[in-house]
């Protein structure tokens, strides 16, 4: 770059033959004394070393010699000014390339070094060139650095004795900026505007500058630490050799190649320059998302999402960050937080714990245990002025006082500082927890995060954890669950893939290897479809958990195209503060259709679908399944459902709209249906027949209606007598009511199909 040739700039003085008149006696300012008038200086025309001169005398300590026209100063342009001189008579005086700096209006721009290196004339008559550079950067070679002036007044300074006589040749400026830039065309060095890369000097204005100067070239952040103590926004490229000091609060956000390298690049911290990147992707509005380049990125301790931008406590556009790999390093920062406390519940105010000892030490996020409280109940909210804790969700028999353990596990992206957040996605990103550390914690409120074809391998305690109602309208897709609990029995696992407390969640397509539970869902309107969760272990007949627990009554949801592998659905009221059957809707809303259901080396007493009842005087009302296929390997089992009655029966008398239909049964010895079709052969004659159901209506339950009976062949008399008349069906009879007596009229024989079920008819 040349500005003499490309802008057509003139730089060099005018020479002294044209006139005294524009070289000043001081600092060259318009009014300052010029050598035209000053009496110490005149015009040698003929000089056997110069061509033209001006021999100065020195009559002072400081004598100047100053162009008056005003020499521009241009970022990323540097002039050397060049001066010859020599001593002719008297002391000889020190010399050196000085100068006043401007500002646009014409004040001083202070604070700026106002002279060159200084050379001792030692000799009469021998010629000496000195010279200075000047230009806006902090580069090595530039003498005056000249940050922020707008042009200059140059020339020289004499100081020392007074009495000299000194010649000056003409003074020379010529850019030589082409010597300070690597390409001509493609670069713009922060340097030149000012930056100092020292690490204390905030160079926030002078990347401003290079970046509004840059028209599209690649900004150049050379060797050094690089302070910004503001935000800072640049829309040119940007090539990093330097590092950038920033403060969390402050934003660097990167418009053109806008992706986590160019952050390391800046940072070089594989922590900071994430934080930094998702900073500038929730704060740029033309960018929705942050490729990672697929990058491993190393923590050493969890990521607080809220807090790499701790102006925010919302965001609700949609964002993605893909195409990344984070992994822990060992170390204390992922240890859990225990914390036990008393605090006291009550059924009336049910998602609250108030006066809450040592309130200020429980995190958000942090799960609940204690006495009636049920699985996957976290801390949503801490009012330490209160002493009061919300919940995310009732405890299902905790009423009065207790103490309580809140354990908080640590996460390697934690959005739970935010207030509220929506509409974000993870695509593609392995998170390996190394059973160091847990995944993801959501943020306490928000809708449609969507977790996409991630890998979340070996977390210490939780894959995806809601501690709130952050997973309304959840998207889980194509995803990879491996627990860190492979070899564990299942009876001694603690690890769990995920949980939701908000409704509309779609868990689609994943695949889950041996966690205690795969998911615990207390939402509705889920659907879980292509989802193949295995939770078995090596013990043959050992215990088995539920993959799937679903925590609400009435769930409106549906499993399809599933995968049910060694382990079972577990349905329950547990997250209900009074779970006797109340004003509220009972098991029901749920369809299982279209899944394998498979096990092996199980005891017989194993199930793949189990009520678990809270309370009592519950009953179902709308349970639809049909056409799964139930297979048990190595071994029979008993039944494929089940209810649990640890704390409370359901009342059978009440079943409404109960499907078991289509299913297909293998190595099962009581195969469920509803309704159930039968035969019974009556051998010898009788005027009431007992027909078992044979435990094949589901859950084992009642006979309480009969739909249909139909002869088959005959029904004769002893005398051989055919009969025609209805007889009419008794259900509920026999232990449990599993069986039906049909009453005929008179003493009969024959054989009768019949169709029974255990739920009652509509009104």
């Amino acid at each position: 770059m040349n500005k003499a040739i490309t802008d057509g700039i003139v730089f060099n003085p005018l020479p002294f033959a044209a006139g005294l008149g524009v070289w000043s006696s001081g600092d060259g300012t318009p009014g300052s004394d010029t050598y035209a008038v000053s009496g110490s200086g005149v015009f040698v025309a003929a000089d056997q070393d110069f061509a033209g001169c001006l021999e100065v005398l020195k009559t002072d300590p400081m004598a100047r010699v100053r162009y008056m026209g005003e020499t521009p100063i241009l970022p990323g342009c540097y002039l050397r000014i060049t001066a010859r001189v020599k001593a002719v008579a008297g002391p000889m005086p020190a010399v050196r390339i000085s100068g006043w700096a401007g500002l646009a209006g014409g004040a001083e721009a202070t604070g700026l070094p106002g002279a060159g290196p200084s050379v001792q004339l030692d000799s009469y008559g021998g010629v000496v060139e000195i010279s200075a550079i000047v230009g806006t950067g902090d580069r090595t070679g530039v003498d005056l650095v000249w940050t922020g002036a707008n042009y200059g007044h140059f020339g020289i300074d004499l100081t020392g004795p007074s009495g000299g006589l000194v010649r000056v040749d003409d003074i020379q400026i010529e850019d030589v900026t082409s010597v300070f830039l690597r390409d001509l065309l493609a670069f713009v060095d922060v340097r030149d505007f000012g930056a100092k890369g020292d690490g204390t000097t905030d160079d926030t204005a002078a990347f401003e500058a290079a970046d509004n100067a840059s028209g599209g070239r690649t900004i150049i952040v050379p060797e050094g630490v690089y302070l910004l103590g503001d935000s800072v926004t640049l829309a040119n490229p940007v090539s990093f050799e330097g590092t950038i000091s920033q403060a969390p609060e402050h934003r660097f956000i990167l418009q053109r190649g806008f992706n986590y390298q160019s952050y390391l690049e800046a940072f070089e911290n594989e922590e900071l320059a994430f934080k930094k990147a998702f900073q500038a992707l929730i704060n740029f509005a033309d960018h929705e998302s942050l490729d990672l380049g697929g990058r491993r990125i190393a923590l050493s301790e969890p990521v607080d999402m809220q807090a790499a931008d701790p102006t925010r406590d919302r965001f609700e556009t949609r964002r993605v960050i893909r195409n990344g790999h984070f992994q822990p390093i060992a170390g204390a920062a992922w240890d859990t937080i225990e914390v036990e406390a008393q605090a006291t519940y009550s059924a009336s105010n049910d998602r609250e714990l108030t006066n809450v000892a040592n309130i200020a030490s429980i995190p958000v996020g942090a799960v609940v245990e204690g006495n009636g409280v049920g699985r996957e109940v976290y801390v949503r909210e801490v009012n330490v002025a209160g002493s009061r804790i919300t919940l995310s969700q009732p405890l299902y028999d905790a009423e009065g006082t207790q103490v309580f353990t809140f354990k908080r596990f640590k996460y390697m992206l934690d959005f739970s500082g935010f207030e509220k957040l929506s509409q974000f996605v993870l695509d593609d990103i392995e998170f390996q927890g190394l059973g160091e550390a847990s995944a993801i914690m959501m943020a306490p409120e928000g809708f449609t995060f969507h977790v996409r074809d991630c890998f979340i391998n070996k977390p210490r305690d939780r894959g995806i954890t809601s501690p709130g109602r952050g997973c309304q309208g959840m998207m889980i897709d194509r995803c990879q669950f491996i627990s860190d609990e492979q070899a564990i029995p299942v009876s001694n696992r603690k690890s769990i893939g995920l949980n939701t407390n908000a409704n509309d969640v779609k868990i689609r397509d994943n695949r889950t290897s041996k966690f205690k539970h795969f998911c615990v869902l207390a939402g509705s309107g889920s659907l879980i479809s292509g989802n193949h969760w295995f939770h078995g272990d090596d013990e043959v007949n050992g215990i088995r958990k539920g993959g799937i627990v679903i925590t609400s009554l009435n769930p409106k949801s549906v499993f399809t195209g599933n995968y049910c592998d060694n382990n079972f659905i577990e349905w329950t009221n547990e997250h209900l503060s009074e779970p006797a059957l109340g004003a509220q809707f009972s098991f029901g809303g749920m369809t299982i259709t279209g899944n394998i259901f498979t096990t092996n080396d199980v005891a017989g007493w194993f199930n793949f679908i189990v009520i678990k009842p809270y309370g009592p005087g519950h009953y179902i009302n709308g349970f639809s399944v049909v056409s799964n296929v139930f297979r048990s390997l190595n071994g029979r089992i008993d039944r494929v459902e089940h209810v649990d009655t640890s704390f409370a029966d359901l009342d059978y008398s009440r079943t409404r709209r109960l499907t078991f239909a289509g299913n297909v049964y293998h190595n099962v010895n009581e195969p469920a249906h509803n309704p159930m079709s039968l035969s019974h052969s009556q051998a010898s004659e009788a005027a009431t027949w007992v027909m078992s159901t044979k435990n094949y209506l589901p859950f084992d339950g009642p006979a309480q209606f009969v739909d249909s009976v139909m002869p088959e062949g005959a029904v004769t008399t002893s005398s051989g007598a055919r009969v025609y008349e209805m007889p009419y069906a008794e259900p509920e009879q026999g232990t449990g009511g599993r069986s039906i007596n049909l009453r005929w009229s008179r003493a009969v024989k024959g054989k009768v199909r019949y169709q029974v079920r255990m739920d009652q008819p509509e009104d």
